[in-house]
């Protein structure tokens, strides 16, 4: 069980890089390195690696990794469980979750919703792809927890913290898909000043991209205080598990309030914008484990 637990381990973390490199892809505007070929890059599966096709071209190929890890987790998690195993679950939801997800990579390209694109399919297509990564990366956390021993989950028994727990988790899914809208408005609109209160004011010459950009702050504070208070005040003594959990959301959270205003003050430097997200996906995949950890089995923790 312990070499299905690493296996599940590098899956996830490649998946993190890939969410990563994809925002890279964007702040870069390097969405039309492979031009509108897919799955191949400019037609061929090995282009000459320059520019934006480079940029491309290394998502697009770790991406690739990806899915072909989970696939094996898969795979090996069906093979080496018995029937009935909860680890089974969070595999076939990471793997519905990983197509889903090139399935949507592939049409943003052949539908060439990238680049210096605008619309408001674009618009719409952003957040869907990045609230799908953090299904994506749920269902990793979720397997690697049950292959380390984690109880089967039971949100009948722990109907108390399952409800705040659940609502938190779809306030942070809010926070992603604000967080893809304003930062395909800082690509496509860059700001050449800091204006904290331009965020809150809107021109009809303005783009509706822009207009929607003060969204994600306010989201994100109301949301990330909640969370942080939750778990300070329902799971930070906690012995094991759910304590760390909660101690890193916590940590978390206020290390992505100091980024998240400095990102605005510097006025979103690519560097800045990855480290933002990097730590999203971390309060994603912390609040998951804490989840998993206070909805297990009463049966199982006795």
């Amino acid at each position: 069980m312990k070499r299905l637990r690493d296996l599940a381990i590098v899956a996830l973390a490649v998946n993190v890089v890939v969410i990563v490199l994809g925002a890279l892809v964007r702040a870069t505007g390097s969405g039309a390195g492979c031009g509108d070929s897919w799955p191949t890059c400019q037609g061929t599966f090995l282009p000459e690696l320059e520019g934006a096709t480079a940029i491309e071209f290394t998502h697009r190929a770790s991406s690739g990794v990806a899915l072909l890890l989970v696939a094996i987790m898969v795979w090996s998690i069906f093979r080496r469980t018995r029937r009935g195993h909860p680890a089974r679950i969070g595999a076939v939801v990471s793997g519905v979750s990983i197509v889903i997800e090139a399935l949507i990579g592939a049409m943003i390209v052949l539908a060439e919703l990238v680049a210096d694109d605008a619309s408001v399919a674009r618009m719409i297509s952003v957040p869907i792809h990045l609230v799908s990564t953090f299904v994506l990366l749920a269902g990793l956390m979720l397997t690697v927890f049950l292959l380390a021993g984690g109880g089967r989950l039971s949100l009948r028994e722990n109907r108390a913290v399952a409800r705040p727990l659940l609502l938190i988790a779809l306030g942070m899914l809010l926070i992603g898909a604000t967080g893809g809208v304003t930062a395909l408005a800082d690509t496509l609109f860059p700001k050449e000043t800091f204006d904290l209160g331009g965020l809150f004011e809107s021109s009809s010459s303005e783009s509706f991209l822009t207009r929607l950009r003060a969204l994600h702050p306010i989201v994100a504070l109301f949301v990330g205080v909640v969370a942080a208070v939750w778990a300070w005040s329902n799971a930070w003594d906690r012995k094991g598990g759910a304590g760390r959990a909660a101690r890193i959301v916590v940590g978390l959270v206020a290390l992505e309030f100091v980024l998240g205003f400095a990102n605005i003050l510097l006025l979103t430097p690519t560097w800045l914008s990855l480290l933002h997200l990097a730590v999203a996906d971390g309060i994603w995949l912390a609040w998951v484990w804490l989840a998993a950890e206070l909805l297990q089995r009463t049966t199982e923790l006795a």
